[in-house]
């Protein structure tokens, strides 16, 4: 999908104009997600642009694409361009070496817990 969708029309509030580009682009995105795969691959990988116009398009990830569009609106820009590309691609394994460097290490629940208040006991 590659498209220019401006965000000031006359006539429109821009911020109902700001939610059908979202409505679509979640639309697009669920509509390819859907789409029979390939032999031996596992999902779809998403190639995104985003920018004010075509020329000035940057690539970024698809989970940032909602957040920079709000950011691209907030400056009072007149048009968003959108270039979303759907391909297969297969997971890669992780490397279980760097997932137990990276990984916390684990406390046990009472470590860090403030002391309790001692219980009150009735005077007999």
């Amino acid at each position: 999908m590659r498209k220019t969708y401006p965000l000031r029309p006359e006539g429109k509030h821009p911020d109902r104009v700001l939610e059908a580009v979202k409505h679509d682009i979640r639309k697009y995105l669920k509509r390819e997600r859907r789409r029979e795969l390939p032999e031996g691959m596992h999902f779809w990988d998403f190639d995104c642009r985003f920018g004010a116009s075509q020329e000035v398009a940057h690539v970024l990830h698809v989970a940032a694409l909602i957040g920079e569009l709000d950011t691209l609106a907030k400056t009072g820009a007149v048009q968003a361009y959108v270039e979303i590309l759907a391909r297969p691609a297969v997971r890669q394994p992780r490397d279980p070496a760097s997932d137990t460097a990276s990984a916390p290490a684990a406390q046990s629940a009472d470590v860090n817990d403030p002391p309790s208040s001692p219980s009150i006991t009735p005077a007999a």
